[in-house]
């Protein structure tokens, strides 16, 4: 039977580890040729080796997200090496520092944007011909942009959310522009999500990752394999008409708040009193 991605060529930002290496590996298994656009070499030749292993097809491209040029080697090399290109997963974007507004430097303020938000836009922008070329040929290509449950709703860092959340009304814009033509766009959203840019903040304080888990609906965080196969379904033809979506992938996150329940002492024992004092009339009116 063949894979959701046969014959298929896509280029994975970020692809030497974390989300993006395991997006690039689920990419292969389901026949996709991936190139891997990353950073680091060393750790993308990890990711590599691990393709090629199962009789994948992987190769690398050195990209600076800061570098626009960087975009376009990457695009050029995904065509020297399979030929075309169907498929882009922006998956860089950090951010750092956020502060109160009264006290947020331009500088802060700019870093966010120029690693969480103007990546997308350059290598979009540096794809979009060739993904065109093939949405000519036969349908099937997409674009899938990492934003953040950030972009979503307030968590009190103005500068990333404020970058993520132009990432998502980007890719809603590209997708109304290009649907048309052939050229679906869409956007995965992550909760915290165990990778290696999230270890040395765990390992310098153990309680935090469970505290994030204890505030998530379903008590735990992400793991990178949970958005790989979200970006896989998103990029296949299981989402044909699956265009300016976004799919946060948060454990229910940013569905809302079990805070009633478990103010109450407990889950099911926060449940139950809750529903106790509504019946009573002692229900809080606000």
């Amino acid at each position: 039977m063949s894979g959701r991605m046969e014959n298929r060529v896509a280029i994975v930002t970020g692809g030497g580890s974390g989300i993006g290496g395991e997006t690039a590996i689920r990419f292969a298994q389901e026949g996709a040729a991936v190139l891997i656009a990353d950073l680091d070499p060393d750790r993308s030749a990890n990711i590599i080796k691990k393709i090629k292993g199962f009789g994948g097809r992987a190769e690398f491209s050195k990209l600076d997200v800061r570098v626009p040029d960087d975009a376009n080697t990457m695009v050029s090399k995904a065509i020297e090496c399979f030929g075309s290109l169907d498929t882009l997963v922006n998956n860089v974007g950090g951010g750092k520092g956020d502060d109160l507004i009264n006290e947020l430097d331009e500088e802060t303020w700019n870093f966010n944007f120029d690693f969480a938000l103007k990546p997308t836009y350059y290598c979009c922008r540096a794809a979009m011909p060739k993904l065109l070329e093939s949405a000519d040929k036969r349908p099937g290509a997409s674009i899938v942009n990492l934003s953040s449950v950030n972009g979503m709703t307030g968590m009190g860092l103005p500068a990333y959310a404020a970058a993520k959340a132009g990432v998502e009304m980007f890719t809603k814009n590209i997708a109304i522009q290009y649907g048309k033509k052939g050229v679906r766009s869409n956007i995965v959203a992550p909760y915290t999500t165990r990778t290696d840019f999230w270890k040395p903040t765990f390992d310098a304080d153990p309680d935090l990752a469970p505290r994030l888990a204890d505030i998530n609906p379903m008590r735990r965080i992400g793991n990178p394999i949970d958005l790989a196969n979200a970006i896989l379904f998103l990029a296949s033809d299981e989402a044909s008409f699956i265009n300016g979506a976004l799919l946060p992938v948060d454990g229910g996150f940013t569905a809302g708040t079990d805070i009633f329940s478990r103010t109450g002492g407990g889950d099911e024992d926060g449940a139950a009193f809750w529903r106790s004092q509504a019946k009573s009339g002692n229900f809080p009116k606000t």
